[in-house]
């Protein structure tokens, strides 16, 4: 218990410089000794931009020998954006049901007897006639049980078949349904919201799901909550579409309210109303990545690149139409509209629309995150500022401080040189924790302080019960090396069991608690194994080497 060996030295001196290397970047800003670059005002400018850029990076170069990673603050302590959003099942159910339409639609085609009119559609029910149900009922009950899908990873079916009536059948969506269409719906959003706030992973949002139909979105250092909520109040649904630009049809659609049944009206960015046909040729999911460009004219764009299937499918539809429109239809209006001049291979595509670079941006992030299963309503919003994070972070700083010297004056006055000792580990501690939190990539949150300030309180707890059995055993006669013996070897068991049951109940804190409660249950694990690690091992090689240097024949304690 008191040998201490050359590479047991070298193994605590290593562990506590990597987390002092860890923990050294956060003392700084992004730039060189506290420089940080000035991001440019005008963003559409590409030389400002690129300067700015390079800036970063010969920023971060100059700090080679030193990890990139730093604590990410959370919502409340930069600031940001706090959205609750709400998923109708109703909603989902129908928009399910809509989708297979097409497959019922295609199967039917098959024999013209089973099909009269077009299914009709009554939120998530959806009612089919038949032109002689004497003889197709049968039948077309065996093709809708066919073709019924199953939702998401589970067993359940999407609709229950029944006969209504002499010559119609009925699909609707029962309960159960609509609650695994809600979980998998939830699942989908939330990886849609994240793919569309944060196409490049760099951003520390937090996505977590409340209830079956509820997504709580967190974006720390977000200062714009009008833009989160037009980015995810899109539906993103994409589809290239044959176009009808003739004026004498578009105004005879217009002024009848009718056109024709293969094609519909949309407006257009273009030319203010146009005739698509009703039947896409290709949509969203057949997009493989979309980015932000520029045009032949230099204006912000999106590019996008079609699948292997897709874009073979593409270049037929455009040899084959050379000289006619497509439209390119996102959420009901046509974005573009170009005419057909030859055939496109390769899959690449191109939206113009006089966009700023944020808006390219932000199309291209919601036309490569795909199409939201049902709208987003949005039940609460909140907006907190940098300056109340800020104050945040010098209120937590300035208890951990306040907390620090009070617990080390305590230990100094009740256990004089080695309270000293523990409070020398107790900073080793701290350090220990803001790098070992920064190497995982944690997010930092008020309660995440407020574990770090209880933990100083826990850092000196196992070192209270070690001296106290110390001084117990230098009353009983025992010399110093002994009773820091036996100090430590009795005192081992009651630690060891205290933290363990607070480790798991961390641990549980982490699996059932979302946002700033596992942020707190992270700190407070993290906090244990390192405030053990510094009682049994920092302290203990400080008071060994005391012991051995000037060898007392009592501890002053």
């Amino acid at each position: 218990m008191l040998n201490f060996p050359l590479w047991k030295v070298g193994l605590i001196v290593v562990i506590f410089l990597w987390g002092a290397i860890l923990a050294i970047p956060n003392m700084f800003s992004d730039g060189f000794l506290g420089i940080e670059p000035r991001e440019p005002s005008d963003p559409s400018n590409e030389v400002a931009m690129a300067a700015y850029q390079q800036q970063l990076q010969e920023a971060e170069d100059s700090w080679w020998f030193l990890p990139a990673g730093k604590l990410n603050l959370g919502l409340d302590l930069q600031g940001g954006v706090y959205l609750l959003m709400e998923i109708d099942p109703a909603e989902i159910a129908a928009n399910r049901l809509q989708t297979v339409q097409a497959d019922i639609r295609t199967a039917f085609n098959r024999n013209p007897l089973v099909e009269r009119n077009p299914p009709v559609q009554n939120e998530d029910r959806l009612t089919i006639e038949l032109l002689n149900p004497e003889e197709d009922m049968d039948e077309a009950v065996r093709r809708l049980n066919r073709l019924n899908p199953t939702i998401g990873t589970t067993q359940t079916k999407l609709f229950s078949v029944s006969q209504s009536g002499d010559q119609f059948i009925q699909l609707t969506v029962p309960g159960g349904a609509r609650t695994a269409l809600a979980a998998d719906a939830q699942a989908k959003m939330m990886e849609i919201i994240r793919r569309r706030i944060d196409p490049d992973g760099v951003a520390e949002i937090s996505i977590t799901p409340q209830g079956d139909n509820r997504i709580i979105l967190e974006a720390p250092g977000e200062a714009d909550p009008k833009r989160i909520k037009d980015i995810l109040g899109q539906a993103g649904r994409l589809t290239f579409n044959m176009a009808n630009l003739d004026p004498s049809a578009i105004r005879a659609a217009v002024t009848t309210g009718r056109p024709s049944p293969r094609e519909e009206l949309v407006d257009s960015i273009d030319y203010g109303q146009i005739l698509v046909n009703r039947i896409p040729e290709l949509t969203g999911a057949d997009i493989a990545t979309a980015n932000r460009c520029f045009d032949e004219a230099n204006f912000p764009a999106v590019c996008f690149r079609l699948n292997s299937s897709a874009a073979t499918k593409f270049y037929n539809l455009t040899r084959n139409n050379v000289g006619r429109n497509f439209a390119i239809v996102l959420d009901g209006t046509s974005m573009s509209s170009p005419s057909i001049r030859v055939p496109i291979p390769g899959g690449n595509v191109i939206i113009e629309g006089r966009f700023s670079i944020e808006e390219a941006e932000d199309l291209a992030a919601i036309i490569e995150a795909g199409e939201l299963p049902a709208k987003l309503n949005f039940l609460d919003e909140r907006t907190v500022g940098p300056t109340l994070g800020a104050e945040s972070i010098a209120a937590g700083s300035r208890a951990s401080m306040i907390g620090l010297a009070l617990v080390g004056v305590f230990m100094i006055l009740a256990y004089g040189l080695v309270g000293g000792f523990a409070v020398g580990s107790l900073m080793a501690n701290i350090v220990m924790i803001i790098g070992a939190l920064s190497g995982f990539g944690a997010t930092l949150t008020l309660p995440g302080i407020a574990g770090i300030i209880l933990t100083i309180g826990m850092a000196v707890d196992a070192n209270v019960i070690v001296f106290e059995r110390i001084r117990e055993e230098q009353s009983n006669g025992r010399s110093p090396a002994t009773a820091i013996q036996a100090g430590y070897e009795r005192a081992l068991s009651a630690i060891l069991d205290a933290n363990i049951t607070t480790f798991i109940a961390a641990s549980i804190l982490y699996m059932v608690g979302s946002g700033p409660v596992k942020g707190f249950a992270v700190t407070l694990a993290i906090g244990i194994l390192t405030s053990v690690f510094t009682a049994f091992v920092v302290t203990r090689w400080f008071t060994v080497m005391y012991l051995r240097t000037f060898r007392p024949k009592r501890l002053a304690m």
